[in-house]
C-alpha cells in the first residue's frame, strides 16, 4: 500500500461505523450534489427527490473528522483514497476541466473550493449552475455563473439576477457594484421595472451608471430629447456622407440615446471610487466607438496629442481619420464643427489614457479624481460639446 493510500486509509477508519454506512448509502442512491454543514456536523445532499442529510457523529476532533469524511467521498466519488487534495490543485478557479461527467464529480465531494472549481469551469452548464448554487449560493458565485451565456439565458439567470439585486445594497466594493449591475442587465433577466428601479439608485451609487454603460450603452432609461440641431445635421448628411462611419456616429450622438449615453458618461464621472471603476468607465467609451476603429483598441495615451489629432483630422491635415471624416466635414455647416472634433476625439479614448496616471499612482478618491484632470479634463470639454 503506498503512503497516500495508507494515510487515507488511516483516516477513513477515523468514521464511525454508523456514518460510513449512511454516506455508502447516500452515495449508492446517486446524489446531486453535496455540501457540509460544519457547524451542525450535518452532511446535506441534494438529490433528485428534493434534500437529504446525514448527521455526523465525530470520534475524532471536529476538523480531523470532516477531513476524514471529506476523503471518503473522494474515494468513493473519485476512486482514490486521499486524492482529492491533489485532484482539486490542478482545477481551483482557473476552470481548466469542460467535460461534464467530471464537474458533477466535484459537486459530490462537499468541499468549497471544488464547487468554487464547477463554477469557473468552461462546460458550466444551466444544471450543474443550479447543482453548485445549492452547494454554495454567494455572489462571488453568482457573478461568475452569469458570466456564462449558457447560464444567462437557462433557467437559472433570473434565479442568480434576482439574488444579485438583494445583494447589491450590501455591497462594499465597488468593482463589484459595476459588474453585478452590467450582469443582471443581460437580456431576460430582470424586468422594467427592476431596470428603472437600479437606474434611480445610480444617483447615489455613481458606480452603478458604468454597469449601465457597459450592459446598456445604446438603450439607457430615461433618455433626453435629441440635441437642438440634430435634425440640421442629418439635413446636411442626407444621402452618402450620413452612411459613412463617421457620419453614423456623429447622427447617434446626436440623437435621443446617443445624448443618455454622453450624459451618463458625464454622471460617471463625477466622482468615481476608485481605479478599478475609472479603467470600466473607460473601457466603455472605448467599446462605443470601436467602429470608428474598426474594431482595433483606442492606444493613445496623452488626451492633449488626441485632441491636437482630432483639430488636424477636422482640418484634413492628418492621415488615419475614422472612415468618413472628410466627407462629414465637407458638407457638414460650420456650427456643428465642434460636435465632430468632440467625437474625434472621443474615438481615441480608451484605458490607454490611464496608463501614464495609474502607473504612477494608487490613489483612490478625490486624489485620485484631481491626478485624473489631465484626462478627464478634455473629456468632460468633448462631452460637453456634444451637449445643449
Amino acid at each position: 500500500m503506498s503512503a497516500r493510500a495508507g494515510a487515507g486509509a488511516t483516516r477513513a477508519a477515523d468514521l464511525s461505523p454508523e456514518d460510513t454506512l449512511r454516506l455508502s448509502v447516500l452515495l449508492e442512491n446517486g446524489p446531486l450534489a453535496i455540501r457540509i454543514d460544519e457547524p451542525s456536523m450535518t452532511l446535506r445532499a441534494l438529490t433528485p427527490e428534493g434534500e437529504a442529510s446525514v448527521r455526523l457523529h465525530p470520534t475524532t476532533g471536529t476538523e480531523r473528522y470532516l477531513r476524514a469524511v471529506r476523503e471518503f467521498l473522494s474515494l468513493k466519488v473519485l476512486g482514490a483514497p486521499g486524492g482529492y487534495p491533489v485532484y482539486i490543485r490542478r482545477w481551483t478557479r482557473m476552470g481548466q476541466e469542460r467535460d461534464e461527467r467530471s464537474l458533477e464529480r466535484l459537486l459530490l465531494l462537499g468541499e468549497p473550493e471544488a464547487v468554487v472549481a464547477v463554477v469557473h469551469a468552461p462546460g458550466l452548464t444551466d444544471e450543474l449552475a443550479r447543482r453548485a448554487w445549492w452547494a454554495m449560493p454567494t455572489p462571488e458565485n453568482a457573478r461568475r455563473m452569469l458570466l456564462s451565456p449558457a447560464v444567462a439565458a437557462g433557467s437559472m439567470g433570473p434565479v442568480l439576477a434576482e439574488y444579485l439585486l438583494e445583494w447589491l445594497p450590501f455591497e462594499q466594493e465597488h468593482q463589484a457594484m459595476v459588474e453585478i449591475v452590467q450582469l443582471v442587465l443581460q437580456p431576460g433577466l430582470i424586468g422594467e421595472e427592476a431596470r428603472l428601479g437600479l437606474w434611480q439608485k445610480a444617483r447615489q451609487r455613481n458606480s452603478y451608471y458604468v454597469g449601465f454603460l457597459r450592459a446598456l450603452p445604446r438603450a439607457l432609461p430615461e433618455p433626453p430629447p435629441p440635441h437642438p440641431q440634430a435634425a440640421a445635421a442629418a439635413a446636411a448628411l442626407a444621402g452618402g456622407p450620413g452612411a459613412t462611419l463617421v457620419g453614423q456616429a456623429l447622427l447617434e450622438l446626436l440623437s435621443a440615446q446617443g445624448q443618455a449615453f454622453l450624459a451618463t458618461v458625464e454622471l460617471a464621472l463625477r466622482r468615481p471610487a476608485d481605479q478599478p471603476v475609472v479603467i470600466l468607465l473607460f473601457e466603455a467609451i472605448e467599446a462605443y466607438f470601436a467602429a470608428l476603429r474598426g474594431g482595433a483598441r483606442a492606444g493613445e495615451r496623452e488626451a492633449e496629442a488626441a485632441r491636437a489629432r482630432a483639430a488636424a483630422w477636422l482640418a484634413g491635415e492628418a492621415s488615419g481619420a475614422p472612415p468618413g471624416t472628410r466627407e462629414v466635414a465637407a458638407v457638414l455647416p460650420e456650427g456643428l464643427h465642434p460636435q465632430l472634433q468632440a467625437l474625434l476625439f472621443l474615438a481615441q479614448v480608451g484605458e490607454a489614457m490611464l496608463d501614464p496616471i495609474f502607473g504612477r499612482t494608487d490613489a483612490v478618491g478625490s486624489v485620485m479624481r484631481r491626478r485624473l484632470e489631465p484626462v478627464t479634463g478634455p473629456l468632460r470639454e468633448a462631452l460637453r460639446a456634444l451637449r445643449p
